[in-house]
């Protein structure tokens, strides 16, 4: 079974991302049957399009406290996803192919998803699995599956070596079709820890 990489804490600055930044994986238990990612991508790929609510906190070395976050997730398959966050204020994230729009309030601009790589690699991870993409997850990641169709666990590694220097691990934690759990490490010891709940 793969084990998720532990959060690390360091005094360095932490990439201040816009994007998701996900949840700790915890062991599952050791009579889960194995499967592996082409049979997960499989199972996700069932599911064309769905929502969410999460419930998201950051963790960073700058901060006295976790970062906590509230709010809507959609996608629809082929490449379609949105992040909504509504508290602790309004402010979203839209990707349709390589074009990721963000807006905050009245603002709002959009620019290619190549263009920012660090924020490209979470994208990829989170869309990749919610729409069961395999070739996207195979392309952007070293992946590592462990458990079974009712409890399932998928490690991500960037397989850009520049990419691992800023997002060292995605480990993504669900239960048939629905990924319910996000962990996002970064390289400096930050990490962010989401839980969805399908609507």
């Amino acid at each position: 079974m793969p084990q998720p990489l532990p959060p690390r804490r360091t005094d360095r600055r932490g990439l201040l991302l816009a994007l998701a930044a996900l949840p700790l994986a915890r062991p599952f238990a050791a009579h889960a049957q194995a499967f592996d990612l082409a049979q997960l991508m499989r199972l996700l790929a069932q599911v064309q399009s769905g929502q969410a609510t999460f419930t998201e906190q950051r963790h960073s070395s700058v901060l006295d406290r976790p970062v906590e976050s509230t709010g809507r997730l959609s996608f629809q398959a082929p490449d379609r996803f949105t992040r909504e966050t509504l508290k602790p204020r309004s402010e979203s994230i839209s990707v349709v192919g390589n074009e990721v729009t963000l807006r905050q309030g009245s603002r709002s601009r959009t620019v290619q998803l190549d263009s920012v790589p660090e924020a490209a690699v979470i994208v990829e991870a989170i869309r990749g699995t919610l729409t069961g993409n395999r070739e996207a997850i195979e392309r952007h990641f070293d992946a590592q599956v462990g458990g079974g169709p009712n409890g399932w666990q998928l490690l991500l590694a960037p397989r850009d070596a520049g990419l691992r220097k800023l997002v060292v691990q995605v480990a993504i934690q669900g239960r048939q079709s629905a990924p319910r759990e996000i962990t996002i490490s970064m390289a400096d010891g930050d990490y962010s820890v989401m839980r969805i709940t399908p609507i």
